[in-house]
């Protein structure tokens, strides 16, 4: 994904409020909840039958996914980098499915995912999120 599409990802999260003063540890929550707020409205458009609107909110649920994928550090030698980003890739596929089937159950699976990692992310204790020779 291009870096443009991740800062598009990031300027429409940024309507979500407390972007400026977040670290970068809160910003990554600010996409992760864009994201899944993106998957509701997308499941109502669904339901609802209104096709332009459930492309339109499902192809910036993408680009949020393809922002957080865009913000793994592949200098950071762990699995979970690889993994992350395969999940990531994953999901954007499992997305792009939902869109064209109107498969309510793809959306599904892609907020449950999502919302095991931010699970996880927001249980990272503050001391490990700053990074490596940081000024505490």
């Amino acid at each position: 994904m291009a870096f443009g599409q991740g800062a598009s990802a990031y300027q429409q999260v940024r309507s979500h409020g407390g972007v400026e003063s977040a670290d970068p540890h809160g910003l990554i929550t600010l996409l992760m909840d864009g994201a899944l707020e993106r998957l509701v409205t997308a499941r109502g458009h669904m339901q609802r039958g209104e096709i332009a609107a459930k492309g339109e909110v499902i192809g910036r649920c993408i680009e949020i996914i393809g922002g957080l994928r865009d913000a793994l550090d592949p200098k950071v030698e762990t699995p979970l980098v690889g993994q992350l980003d395969a999940l990531y890739d994953y999901m954007g596929r499992r997305l792009l499915h939902a869109n064209l089937r109107n498969d309510v159950g793809a959306l599904d699976e892609v907020s449950t995912l999502l919302q095991k990692i931010r699970a996880s992310w927001v249980q990272i204790p503050l001391e490990a999120r700053r990074p490596a020779g940081a000024a505490a």
